[in-house]
């Protein structure tokens, strides 16, 4: 009973186009990453799957790793990132970008519903236990990127698309044997299981459930789930997303799954309480060490930034199911420190690894070269940067994060503006707007950050006003007014020591 009351009470997301980011480094970095997407050349991207299907390419494919044989894996980035932007911007510029990609895409997909910049020799390889590197994490972006184009858009084609490609996928995997299972499922296959159960809430096609399950790797979530530390010497961006896909199973099937639920709940409590840094990332060498010893382990190639990109997937899903406030607090910590520091503010350009050994500096990658696949979550990354600002629930509106924003609460007609000052000052401005300058009734709650130091002060309207604080957040319930103003001012000693000079 206890898992179906946390799948009632769950938090619901704004849209993208709800939510509008105002504070200058957030502007910047989201405009910085608009610009790299309209510079792409699609034809570019596309010129591995036109390729693979017998069509003579429009343009030569990018170098560096979309010239492996994991291309076409920007490709899945991009129509992801592509969506998210359209989806907040609505500019028609994407949208026909997007209606290009899925239309040359239909053309390059085989009558089997295989889709690839690459040949399906890669995938038998795999089963067959030759030399390939990573298919089935590539077909994940190339799945995900059609998911979300279908999300931002509704489009049909795109639903077509996906679907007869997940058939395919339904069809490999429907004849594995236990043991093929375990042979293909040794190599990283990013989020297969994930992106499949993002497929069956669209299609609800017993197939793509069916497939899905092939990707949930049992052993690996037993061991978790019985609290034992296994993550030594396994690669991290290999693992964090199957936990992504665990907790979509839960969600996806509910509580006769809980089982998925609590594996994701400690596999989450076991990296940052044991093998993050106080940045939030993780990993040396893309690879969890031996826990609770990261000291010794500070070089130039620490804390991956698909890694953070993965954790906060997986922290966003937990919080909204919990309300727990260490998921609001580590997503802070790993959203200013690993994501928003990991691009350079004035190329745009983001960053693999994260070096947390003394004296190394940020390396950035170049626009059209390396096509990391920290390029591609870093697409994502900053074309989703408001997505976790604000929750909303029935009558109950959640501010988790402190920066300068607007969020339009369309379903009660209530638009809040927060102007926040930190990390410089210590105050946060929230104002209140109804579309109709009527009251409007509705519960506030604002997290209570981990870092204030004092007591908290809060004036509405200028007046000062008692608080009741509820599992470390302020809850705030009234008939507000048309421009009501609440300012918060949350001390902490570092902030006015930096004040101070």
């Amino acid at each position: 009973m206890m898992e179906a009351t946390l799948m009632r009470d769950a938090l619901q997301d704004f849209g993208l186009d709800q939510v509008k980011l105002v504070g200058e480094y957030h502007v910047n970095a989201v405009e910085k990453e608009l610009l790299y997407l309209r510079s792409y050349d699609v034809d570019r991207l596309l010129a591995g799957f036109r390729e693979t299907r017998g069509l003579v390419p429009k343009a030569e494919k990018y170098p560096g790793w979309e010239n492996t044989e994991i291309r076409g894996h920007t490709l899945g980035h991009y129509m992801t990132a592509l969506a998210q932007a359209y989806s907040h911007t609505k500019d028609p510029a994407f949208l026909e970008r997007l209606s290009y990609i899925v239309s040359e895409l239909s053309q390059c997909q085989f009558s089997s519903g295989y889709l690839s910049a690459f040949p399906e020799t890669l995938i038998d390889n795999i089963e067959n236990k030759k030399p390939a590197w990573v298919p089935w994490y590539t077909m994940h972006k190339i799945i995900a990127g059609l998911v979300a184009i279908f999300h931002a858009t509704q489009s049909q084609a795109a639903l077509d698309v996906v679907v007869q490609l997940g058939d395919w996928v339904a069809s490999r995997t429907s004849r594995w044997s236990d043991e093929l299972q375990a042979t293909v499922l040794a190599v990283e296959y990013g989020g297969m299981n994930d992106c499949l159960y993002e497929l069956y809430k669209i299609s609800g096609s017993w197939k793509h459930l069916e497939a899905a399950h092939q990707f949930d790797e049992l052993p690996l979530f037993e061991a978790i789930h019985q609290g034992r530390d296994i993550l030594a010497g396994k690669h991290a961006n290999t693992t964090i997303p199957k936990f992504i896909g665990a907790l979509n199973r839960y969600l996806v099937l509910g509580e006769s799954e809980s089982f998925y639920l609590d594996a994701a709940k400690k596999f989450w409590d076991i990296v940052v309480h044991h093998h993050s840094y106080m940045t939030g990332g993780n990993s040396e060498s893309e690879h969890f060490g031996e826990p609770d010893i990261l000291d010794r382990k500070r070089t130039d190639i620490t804390c991956e930034t698909c890694n953070s990109y993965n954790m906060l997937k997986l922290t966003r899903e937990l919080f909204k199911l919990t309300k727990d406030k260490k998921y609001e607090d580590f997503y802070e910590t790993t959203y200013i420190n690993a994501i928003l520091s990991s691009q350079h503010p004035e190329t745009g350009m983001t960053m693999y690894f994260q070096p947390m050994a003394t004296g190394y500096f940020k390396i950035y990658s170049s626009p059209f070269e390396h096509f990391w696949c920290c390029t591609g979550t870093g697409m994502e990354s900053f074309t989703k940067l408001n997505d976790s600002v604000y929750y909303h629930k029935d009558d109950e509106l959640y501010v988790t994060q402190f920066v300068s924003s607007s969020v339009d609460w369309r379903q009660k007609q209530v638009k809040l503006t927060q102007s926040s000052g930190i990390p410089d000052s210590d105050q946060v401005t929230l104002r209140i707007e109804t579309e109709d300058q009527q009251a409007k009734a509705f519960k506030l709650y604002i997290r209570v950050p981990h870092w204030v130091t004092g007591n908290i002060e809060a004036r509405l309207n200028g007046g000062l006003i008692a608080l009741d604080i509820l599992d470390h957040r302020i809850v705030i319930e009234r008939k507000w007014q048309h421009g009501d103003m609440l300012v918060l001012t949350l001390p902490n000693e570092r902030i006015r020591l930096a004040a101070a000079g």
